[in-house]
């Protein structure tokens, strides 16, 4: 009984009143903006950023651009719809909190049920729209009128013609699988379907119909023309007379957000005092009892950062990749006792499944690492599988404790069997011979996330440190943070900002001058790591000096030994190996052309290093510099490149 007359908890009392009192309306309340209606068609609530243009008025529109519904009568039933491109596509659900919606084929869900061997319909492009893929989906690649199907394919009876087949595959194979070779069609249409559909039908020869019925899924992004609006607490919208309008709760319209008027300042009065009290009601309940993870845990105040990951880590849930407690990572680690390497955002130390698999797990420095870089990480390397990529095989998100569970590599980077600087005798150099079927399997790790993956992966840090050996010395391509995801429609991708590292960064991930940045980027990498691993050196050298820093841009250097008639290198001691080095010097010099269209892509670097040496021919020499330190920097060596490059 004296416990209820604590005075802690008399306080609480008095205050949850205060709390709930001051609580403002949900914000998303149609009452409150009175031009942004919601209404329901066939069981699908239709609210902001989508709009109907029956409902709301003819002379403007509250919602996202693209993002009209249709709401068509069919017998007994209202059916809600989209039009992507030049179609329409059912709308299945809408998830406003994830910011997804499920879509599928308007005329194979509505108007061919049942389906029978329904036509395929190509995959849309939503390179202007404020839609992306979601990771739940894959693609599948159908194929039309073929004189065979290769042993990956799944042949389509109900397509076929006499003399030809119909074959379909999941989009998902290595570049040996995706090669149709002797293989002929007259056709190939790519399309977008739900992954979980595949595995409930999985004999696409008679099912691929339902799971094109089951549709796709696809995640929407504030536009950058809304951000400040909905900021504002507004709710974008567009008038067809004036253009873009930011609709306000009052009623009315402003030409970019909403100003601050006496409503929306009580509205912030009450948000501001709800926050107090909930904040006193935190101080009391912890004082009540004693100081534990919990309780800290409640008083924490979540990041934009965590925010994001958070939401992140909900969607990726329902992936492969398995989810880590922070005490399992301490436990697989034996609480980091063995220390693998040290990187820029984070260590790496070694662990053991419950299984008795070892693994590498990287332990991120949330003091410098951003969540951006933790959700490219997963979200990239996630969803490959490749031997030449390295596998992740967990994570670990507990906001501040954030980690990644890799399968272990026992002979760690490439870095230090090509810049051990110890004879060619030694049992740590692996010889030239080994370098060049590394620098192959690396090509193909990068062409698979160049071509073969659902959507394109640009690495954006190829060096040899991200370049980790298994035991049998096979190359996996790793370290994620960098990575850029786009569309496999899109041939140049937008950056804010330059990332990588100084002595592998492309000209045009610094300056636009030298031209887009797209897969070409990732080959000048590989083509300075190619250099790199025949010449046994680092590519830029950096001097010590008072007040001055030599650099030496050494494909300089190695470009003049290869015009000589002896050996390349020094190190080389049969016309096998110098054929090898040659070949490796001859491609990394076409790859680091300095204009993006004069470097090959990757899928023609293998050929070259598969093709015979009597093939290559030397590139023109490119201009070797130092990689530019600042926007002066980049203009001066433009403004010196002759008018061939």
């Amino acid at each position: 009984m004296t416990a209820l007359l604590n005075p802690h908890l008399l306080s609480l009392f008095l205050l949850l009143p205060l709390f709930f009192i001051s609580l403002p309306a949900q914000s998303n309340n149609s009452t409150f903006y009175p031009n942004c209606p919601s209404y329901d068609c066939g069981g699908v609530t239709i609210r902001y950023p989508f709009w109907n243009n029956e409902i709301e008025p003819t002379t403007q529109f509250c919602g996202y651009e693209g993002f009209q519904m249709n709401c068509y009568n069919n017998a007994s039933q209202r059916i809600p719809s989209i039009t992507l491109g030049d179609h329409y596509y059912y709308v299945r659900s809408i998830n406003y909190e994830l910011k997804n919606i499920l879509v599928a084929d308007y005329d194979i869900s509505v108007i061919l049920n049942p389906i029978n061997c329904p036509r395929v319909r190509s995959g849309i492009n939503l390179q202007t729209s404020p839609l992306n893929f979601s990771m739940s989906t894959i693609d599948l690649s159908f194929h039309f009128s073929c004189n065979g199907c290769p042993s990956f394919a799944t042949e389509i009876p109900c397509f076929g013609i006499i003399g030809r087949k119909s074959c379909v595959h999941i989009m998902n194979m290595s570049r040996e699988e995706t090669d149709w070779g002797e293989y002929s069609c007259t056709q190939e249409v790519v399309t977008t379907v739900l992954r979980d559909n595949i595995n409930r039908f999985p004999d696409l020869s008679t099912e691929f119909g339902r799971v094109l019925e089951g549709g796709f899924e696809l995640e929407w992004r504030t536009t950058d023309d809304c951000n400040k609006c909905e900021e504002s607490n507004g709710r974008c919208g567009h008038d067809y007379t004036t253009g873009f309008i930011c609709l306000c709760s009052d009623g009315t319209t402003r030409k970019d957000h909403c100003k601050g008027d006496d409503q929306n300042l009580r509205r912030k009065l009450r948000i501001g005092s709800a926050l107090l009290s909930l904040v006193i009601i935190l101080i009391i309940y912890c004082t009540l009892k004693p100081l534990s993870s919990n309780c800290v845990a409640s008083l924490k105040h979540k990041t934009k950062d965590e925010k994001d990951i958070e939401i992140f880590v909900t969607q990726y849930g329902s992936l492969s990749t398995k989810r880590y407690k922070y005490s399992d990572i301490k436990k697989m680690t034996n609480s980091f006792k063995v220390k693998l390497g040290q990187g820029g955002f984070g260590q790496v130390f070694k662990g053991k499944l419950p299984d008795g698999r070892l693994v590498a797990v990287k332990v991120l420095n949330t003091s410098k690492a951003n969540g951006q870089e933790f959700i490219n990480e997963v979200a990239s390397i996630g969803r490959t599988s490749h031997v030449n990529i390295v596998t992740l095989l967990g994570f670990c998100f507990n906001y501040q404790k954030r980690a990644l569970v890799y399968e272990y590599m026992p002979n760690g980077s490439l870095e230090k069997f090509i810049h051990s600087h110890v004879p060619m005798e030694s049992s740590e150099n692996i010889g030239i011979k080994k370098l060049y079927e590394i620098a192959l399997g690396i090509a193909c790790g990068l062409d698979y996330l160049h071509r073969g993956c659902k959507d394109r992966i640009l690495h954006l840090d190829i060096k040899p440190h991200n370049i980790l050996l298994d035991e049998e010395f096979c190359p996996k391509i790793a370290d994620f943070g960098l990575a850029k995801l786009y569309s496999r429609k899109e041939s140049i991708v937008s950056m804010f900002e330059a990332r990588g590292t100084i002595g592998y960064i492309a000209p045009e991930v610094y300056n636009k001058n030298f031209g887009g940045v797209s897969h070409k980027s990732d080959v000048y990498s590989y083509g300075m790591l190619l250099l790199e691993m025949v010449g046994g050196r680092k590519n830029v050298d950096a001097g010590v000096g008072s007040g001055r820093t030599s650099e030496i841009y050494f494909p300089d250097w190695i470009y003049k030994r290869l015009h000589k008639e002896e050996f390349l290198l020094d190190s080389v001691k049969t016309t096998e190996e110098n054929d090898y080095a040659r070949k490796m010097t001859i491609i990394g010099l076409w790859c680091i052309q300095p204009v993006p269209n004069q470097r090959p892509s990757i899928d023609e670097v293998i050929e070259m290093l598969e093709g015979s040496m009597e093939a290559l021919k030397v590139p023109p020499k490119p201009i070797f510099s130092s990689p530019p330190r600042s926007v002066a920097t980049i203009s001066s060596t433009l403004e010196s490149m002759p008018e061939s490059t």
